[in-house]
């Protein structure tokens, strides 16, 4: 009688269980399912303003903000991500209606129509939306691991920052500042080979990004980005190390945009044979799938299964955000500029308030 083979599983690595490792899965399948939702509800002109494809890099932004501690009372880590870190967002928090919501400029979206694509904050949950101007999330971020600091709060901010983007000013100063002031903070510099058209060897003349770590006095790692493994094992060393009251770290994630820098971008100055390269043999998606059947720490049936339940998701969230209204006119007036301080110059026309004396 034949003997039917044992599947021989093998340690799960850097203290993670089996239901983390198909969390990942589920959000990092989560985010490009999400994104190519939003990429057919623009096509149909139903989003308003841009959309900012992360295909081919979904994977470093949901390992690094795995490593975060996430609570929803206002007390976990911190997070401020850029365009392409929608995976990151999901991450510590955001749910995928919202995003939708958001897109679509509705007057329920957590910016009420003001503010597009995710451009949102929860503090609560523990992120902040992003700043155009690339490079000035980074003091932002510094100024809020101060707090954590001095406040003796066991928290830790991580920011997001593109290979482009580190050649601003705001980025010297924030990681200077920040260096300096041994907070409690990683730096991510996601190098995906392009800022915008702009190749990474025309903005600057390191070898490579992690080569500016030492010279802020900061701890620094290099990591392939398209492997989830690694750059959560990374992303836990540098929030450990900030937690602990080590500092900064600047971790460099290797990876690849296989989109133009937004849909309205056709990416023509990119070879179409360099793009093809990375996605049959570097998407992150399909690595990590294959670790985890390879090694016996999911099946391919669980795989699928989490993959249908997260279509369903995403179609009861497209439903609810279009049956959603778009804001009134009388929306864009609100919570736009602050009362500002009794007797400050642009308020002196105002009375002052005699119970404040």
């Amino acid at each position: 009688m034949a003997t039917k083979t044992k599947t021989r599983t093998a340690a799960i690595p850097h203290g993670l269980t089996r239901e983390q490792l198909l969390e990942m899965y589920r959000l990092v399948r989560l985010t490009r399912s999400l994104e190519e939702k939003l990429e057919v509800l623009f096509k149909q002109s139903k989003v308003v303003g841009g959309l900012f494809r992360s295909l081919g890099q979904e994977g470093e932004s949901v390992a690094s903000a795995f490593a975060l501690n996430r609570r929803d009372d206002g007390t976990g880590d911190m997070l401020s991500p850029l365009i392409r870190n929608l995976g990151s967002m999901l991450t510590i928090g955001s749910r995928p209606v919202e995003v939708v919501k958001q897109y679509m400029a509705k007057a329920d979206s957590l910016a009420r129509g003001k503010e597009l694509n995710i451009h949102i904050t929860d503090y609560q949950r523990g992120f902040i939306g992003q700043i155009s101007p690339l490079g000035d999330l980074i003091p932002v971020m510094a100024g809020v691991a101060l707090t954590f600091k001095q406040r003796g709060q066991d928290r830790v901010g991580m920011v997001y920052i593109g290979d482009g983007a580190t050649s601003t000013g705001a980025f010297h100063e924030g990681v200077n500042f920040a260096a300096v002031q041994r907070l409690p903070l990683v730096v991510i510099v996601e190098n995906n080979q392009w800022a915008y058209s702009t190749p990474s060897k025309f903005m600057t003349a390191a070898k490579q990004f992690i080569d500016k770590a030492p010279g802020y006095g900061v701890a620094g790692e290099q990591v392939d980005g398209n492997d989830m493994l690694a750059v959560y094992a990374a992303s836990k060393r540098a929030v450990d190390r900030a937690r602990a009251g080590e500092g900064v770290t600047l971790l460099e994630f290797m990876t690849y945009r296989r989109k133009g820098h937004a849909q309205h971008d056709a990416q023509t100055y990119v070879d179409p044979a360099e793009i093809e390269h990375w996605a049959s043999t570097n998407d992150p998606i399909d690595r990590y799938v294959k670790t985890l059947v390879d090694n016996g720490w999911a099946t391919a049936e669980e795989l699928t299964a989490i993959g249908a339940d997260i279509d369903r998701e995403l179609d009861e969230a497209v439903a609810e955000a279009e049956q959603s209204p778009l804001p009134e006119p009388e929306e864009a007036l609100t919570d736009v500029y602050g009362d500002g301080p009794v007797n400050a110059p642009w308020t002196r026309h105002t009375p002052p308030d005699p119970t404040l004396a």
